[in-house]
């Protein structure tokens, strides 16, 4: 697939998270898609593997997390890899503290499959929002 190609389809994959239709989402995916979110103390972190993992993550995210902002300011790509540059806040549920965070996503897209995603955030000010 051409760089053209593996940025349209991180593109997609979020327009799929954003509008919640998991038919679509999951069709981007592979079926061992790993997604790693650094950090400790906050709900997301860690790593999720494979179609139930990401529902696991993304039901957790629905429930745990609020999202207000949610910005894509750059897209970068070469070969097999996109990095998206960009900029999210909103809330952690349980504690109504909000958080400010500019993020990298490290994405890797394989016969026109996302089959790894590395987010590189602001941990702390996560941690922070849900003590």
């Amino acid at each position: 697939m051409s760089i053209e190609q593996n940025v349209q389809i991180v593109k997609d994959f979020f327009v799929a998270m954003g509008s919640s239709d998991r038919q679509d989402l999951l069709a981007l995916v592979a079926d061992d898609i790993e997604w790693i979110i650094p950090g400790r103390d906050w709900p997301l972190a860690g790593t999720h593997c494979g179609h139930e993992g990401l529902a696991d993550l993304l039901q957790t995210a629905s429930e745990k997390v609020e999202t207000s902002v949610m910005e894509f300011h750059e897209y970068v790509a070469q070969g097999d890899r996109v990095l998206v540059v960009g900029f999210a806040s909103g809330k952690i549920k349980a504690t109504n503290k909000t958080w400010k965070d500019d993020w990298i996503f490290a994405i890797t897209v394989r016969d026109g499959k996302l089959t790894n995603i590395r987010e590189y955030v602001d941990t702390q000010a996560l941690a922070r929002a849900s003590e």
